[in-house]
């Protein structure tokens, strides 16, 4: 049995062998599957003498599609990380470690949309192995049922964000970054629709994410109400009646 159709097979297992009639998401796990072991053949680093591929992962789903893997979102992850091992054997792929699978929600993903960010991170115990180099490899692959598969290039750690609105540029800095109307904000705006603490910035494995703090009017990511979600350059925040654009350079 091959090592995807053995997949399947445990898949439908997590559901009592009703999955496909269980699992109503336009996501299918055998696909995301795939799309994992496809970009960890296409993620590289060569070390002196072998050439490793990515050990961490993340699957960004919109969250009608998260809804659906919910309730063995646990037992998918586990069964997803015994593939790409497996995968990595019969390629005769180098890891460091068994690799890890985790979901995420990203707002701005349509149903049966995902994307997929591939890492590679070296243990502290690498020992004859510490000239392999770790790799963040720059971009997230969105995979679309209706458009195909596209390329979003994602912020490298040592760049720096900025909030711009209209010609007025704020770096924004430290671990959590509060915007709202009060003073003792990072970024104070003279705005009465925007709460005193509206919103805030944080960063989360290098990346940028917003998040809602209870405000009253709420948030919205490039004109879509949400509660937040990760950035990437370009993208357009609305608290109350002012518009601020994520940007990195």
């Amino acid at each position: 049995m091959s090592v995807l159709r053995n997949l399947e097979a445990k898949l439908e297992g997590l559901v009592e062998g009703a999955f496909s009639r269980a699992f109503k998401s336009q996501v299918q796990p055998a696909e995301l599957a795939r799309k994992l072991a496809k970009e960890m053949e296409d993620s590289k680093s060569a070390s002196l003498s072998r050439t490793y591929v990515s050990n961490q992962f993340w699957v960004f789903l919109s969250p009608q599609d998260r809804a659906q893997f919910e309730s063995y979102e646990d037992g998918l992850t586990k069964e997803l990380s015994d593939y790409l091992l497996e995968h990595a054997r019969e390629q005769g792929l180098a890891l460091l470690t068994r690799p890890t699978v985790e979901f995420e929600t990203d707002e701005r993903l349509g149903l049966g949309e995902f994307g997929i960010q591939a890492k590679l991170v070296k243990p502290a115990e690498a020992g004859e192995d510490a000239e392999v180099v770790e790799a963040d490899f720059g971009h997230t692959m969105v995979y679309s049922p209706t458009t195909g598969a596209r390329r979003v290039e994602s912020p490298r750690r040592g760049t720096r964000a900025l909030l711009v609105a209209e010609d007025k540029r704020t770096v924004v800095s430290g671990e959590r970054f509060v915007i709202g109307r009060g003073h003792d904000c990072d970024l104070v705006l003279d705005d009465p629709n925007v709460s005193r603490r509206h919103a805030q910035l944080k960063q989360r494995e290098g990346r940028w994410e917003i998040e809602d703090l209870g405000s009253t009017n709420g948030i919205k990511l490039n004109g879509r109400r949400s509660q937040g979600g990760r950035l990437s350059p370009g993208d357009e925040i609305t608290l109350g009646l002012t518009r601020l654009k994520f940007e990195q350079e």
